[in-house]
């Protein structure tokens, strides 16, 4: 992965949600100064007593956008390798608050998995790993390997507490007799393999679905334009198309697989990218979608290329969000206004997070190319775990946001910078980020009532009602 310019700040203290008794409006608050971290305020949104010159977000259920699939994070090999070694009850506890919708967990709706090992694993392994020279053109020696003793069990146990999370999946590289250099940084997919590279895809799928795993979706190639990471693959626009028009979309229709198939999964510097790619009819009726990361570029590229194919979903699929572990304040705004509201206002249907966990010292990662500073949302210290950033701005949307829920139009106030939506059971959210240089005071009116609001400076709010 590529790393991002700026940095949060670490969680140092306890985490704990304060329980009220149910009323609405609700209002969730984290503050920069750490008082308040993804926390029910005793008191909620009121009614504004009387007409004010404060700066109003007007919230319209009538103007809608995309459909929501979830918020969630990575489940790396890595991530999975450390909640496998919590005990039972550690562990249980760890994904409840994480999966379950219930009470005062946080209900992550998606999760992300790597096809083979990404950088956050201990060790490089494809599931069909062969000596220089031999090759499986069919997949009889397809398995799926490490991954039985950590991500399979844990997805298994994930899935128990949320059966309808959903699941995309992404290659960091092809087995290495499939590239043209026998290394698992870098290299291109031979042509002569594109054939058995789709089976391998294919396997991938039933695989999983076997055992109990369903994939919604996959994206072709991780990072295609970043070829110096370990595992990694270069792939251009041209030969994705290809690969998806004459083999991947093909395989998958013959076998009758419907994982939805998305393409670029890359920085937001690079629009044209996709565009191409969905620009040629015959691979663009195979294909669902495009993600993206925000490594490079602007999250507007994002509108741009829903603009160009407005039949087509968008999609986020990763960032790094870093604190410090010795940090006094949490940067809560960032994360939360680049990607929760950032992603969302432009036409993504989701927001994931990189990574879900990880040990005090970031690891496991791979050598010669591995993320040495990719912290977790939870940092798991044998059975106990705390909670960083990542954790703190995917729940700001995850606990309300659920799968089904509609964006909703909201005008972006200077300062203010805020995304609403509207739940299957009826219920409006709406995130806000103060990202001002002050507390401000404001307003937030939907069909004919006004609620009075404040933020702290760096502080953000979900509201609910």
């Amino acid at each position: 992965m590529l790393f991002t310019k700026s940095f949060g700040l670490l969680i140092g203290c306890a985490f704990t949600f304060s329980v009220m008794a149910q009323g609405q409006p609700q209002v969730w608050l984290t503050k920069a100064d750490r008082t308040a971290l993804f926390t029910r305020q005793s008191t909620g949104l009121s009614l504004a007593k009387a007409k004010n010159k404060l700066p109003t977000i007007f919230v319209n259920d009538k103007e809608t956008f995309q459909s929501i699939d979830g918020f969630g994070f990575a489940l790396t090999g890595g991530s999975a390798q450390h909640i496998i070694k919590m005990s039972a009850p550690a562990r249980a506890a760890l994904l409840k608050e994480l999966f379950a919708t219930n009470g005062n967990n946080i209900g992550v709706s998606y999760i992300r998995l790597s096809i083979g090992a990404s950088d956050l694993n201990e060790k490089v392994f494809s599931y069909n790993d062969l000596p220089e020279g031999q090759t499986d053109l069919e997949q009889a020696k397809f398995d799926l390997g490490p991954d039985k003793t950590d991500v399979i069990p844990v997805m298994k146990e994930i899935l128990a507490i949320n059966p309808k999370i959903k699941i995309m999946a992404s290659p960091w590289s092809p087995p290495l007799w499939m590239k043209t250099t026998y290394d698992a940084r870098g290299g291109m997919l031979k042509p002569e393999y594109y054939t058995t590279y789709a089976k391998y895809f294919v396997r991938y799928v039933q695989e999983m679905q076997r055992v109990g795993i369903p994939i919604d979706a996959i994206t072709v190639q991780n990072e295609p334009l970043h070829p110096g990471n370990n595992p990694s693959l270069f792939m251009a626009a041209p030969d994705q198309a290809l690969f998806i028009k004459q083999f991947l979309g093909p395989a998958f229709a013959k076998s009758n697989i419907k994982t939805k198939i998305i393409i670029y999964d890359h920085n937001a510097d690079r629009p044209d990218y996709p565009i191409s790619i969905l620009d040629d009819s015959e691979a663009k009726k195979y294909i669902t979608g495009s993600a993206f990361h925000l490594y490079g570029g602007n999250i507007e590229a994002l509108t741009d290329v829903h603009n160009a194919h407005p039949d087509k979903n968008i999609y986020f699929s990763e960032q790094m969000v870093v604190e410090r572990p010795d940090a006094a304040t949490i940067n809560i705004i960032n994360p939360v206004k680049r990607l929760i509201i950032g992603a969302a206002r432009n036409w993504s249907r989701n927001v994931l997070e990189w990574n879900l966990a990880a040990d005090p010292e970031n690891k496991p990662y791979t050598e010669r190319g591995g993320c040495s500073m990719c912290q977790g949302a939870v940092t798991i210290n044998g059975d106990k775990y705390s909670r960083n950033l990542a954790y703190f701005s995917i729940a700001h949307a995850s606990k309300f946001v659920r799968p089904g829920a509609i964006r909703i139009a909201s005008n972006e106030l200077n300062g203010l910078a805020n995304v609403a939506f509207k739940t299957p059971d009826g219920k409006h959210v709406l995130i806000v980020a103060n990202t001002g240089k002050e507390a401000a005071a404001f307003n937030i009116s939907q069909n004919g009532k006004t609620y009075a609001a404040a933020l702290d400076k760096g502080a953000v709010a979900t509201y609910i009602w």
